[in-house]
């Protein structure tokens, strides 16, 4: 279980927008954290931080794919389908972990998104049926 040391940085001029989010089933290794906020601090933009509710100090850097990647569809099954309550592809937003690494090249887990009904703000990490297909180390962008 890796837990992130890295924090928003958010400076008192810089007024971040927190949206709240649920993820009834958790995060692969962080299960038991099922409330979360998604920060989006001016100036840091695409990235922006999906935040525990009751722990501030664990939170993950995440991106919507489009700022990575083109052509990334990944295929859920009716059951996440179901689960997320999404009715349409436009009820979805995707969110990826970004992992970053100081001596060399962040990545993008691709195999493992986050989806939101944009609706509801309620989601799940799921590991799309076309997984075998993405990269769970897909490399950042420099200009991302």
């Amino acid at each position: 279980m890796m837990e992130t040391l890295l924090q928003p940085a958010i400076h008192a001029a810089v007024r971040p927008t927190e949206v709240p989010v649920r993820l009834p089933y958790g995060i692969l290794g962080f299960e038991q954290h099922t409330d979360w906020v998604l920060i989006s601090v001016p100036g840091e933009e695409p990235f922006q931080w999906l935040q525990v509710v009751d722990d501030p100090r664990l939170a993950f850097v995440v991106v919507a794919p489009e700022a990575v990647t083109a052509n990334y569809f990944p295929d859920l099954s009716p059951d996440d389908v179901e689960k997320i309550g999404l009715e349409s592809s436009d009820d979805a937003m995707t969110l990826n972990i970004v992992t970053i690494r100081p001596n060399g090249q962040s990545t993008v887990n691709l195999k493992g998104p986050i989806i939101l009904n944009r609706h509801t703000l309620t989601g799940k990490q799921v590991i799309p049926v076309n997984a075998i297909g993405l990269n769970v180390q897909h490399p950042l962008p420099v200009d991302a």
